[in-house]
């Protein structure tokens, strides 16, 4: 599975930011309320963080205690258990990032209309959601990296160097070599 390009999360970010912004003036025009996630959602967001730093931790935890000096008890890693957390840290980084730039548009039309306005409530639940979806992004991506695995020490690679073969080489002997694409 490929690591997560900062680049697109930001271009996702920012095509949501300018679909939340128009999102809100035509709902403003029309007298519709306003496209914001309600307060409840918080709460979610706040469970689905939760269990994804869980199950990264158990992955760093079972990465550490491989290394050559560690003391800790071998134990063997799921891969599956592996596989979904991956899947889980990317999507919510994804998720996080569809939250924050939605919210983002919508705060930034609701600033335009700041000193008109009596009741600030939307616009300080619209930057508590984008804040919200911040945190997504940072656990995302943390827990991205807890499950990358090193590369083992006697694994020589094309060069010559330790590390893990090139792309496309086989691993050993009788392996299949794969593309990775």
């Amino acid at each position: 599975m490929k690591p997560i390009n900062p680049l697109r999360l930001l271009l996702i970010g920012v095509i949501l930011a300018i679909a939340g912004w128009s999102a809100t003036v035509v709902t403003s025009r029309y007298s519709i309320a306003t496209p914001v996630l309600p307060a409840t959602a918080l709460a979610t967001m706040g469970v689905i963080v939760i269990i994804t730093l869980i199950l990264g931790i158990r992955i760093l935890r079972w990465r550490n205690s491989h290394k050559p000096n560690s003391t800790a008890k071998k134990t063997q890693l799921d891969p599956l258990l592996a596989a979904r957390t991956l899947v889980l840290a990317q999507a919510c980084a994804y998720a996080g990032t569809v939250l924050l730039g939605w919210h983002v548009g919508i705060f930034l039309d609701q600033l335009r209309i700041w000193s008109m306005r009596s009741d600030q409530g939307i616009t300080w639940l619209a930057l508590a959601m984008a804040g919200g979806g911040l945190v997504m992004i940072v656990v995302g991506l943390i827990v991205e990296r807890f499950c990358k695995i090193p590369p083992e020490d006697g694994d020589p690679n094309l060069d010559g160097k330790k590390g893990r073969p090139a792309r496309g080489e086989a691993a050993g002997e009788g392996e299949y070599a794969y593309r990775g694409d």
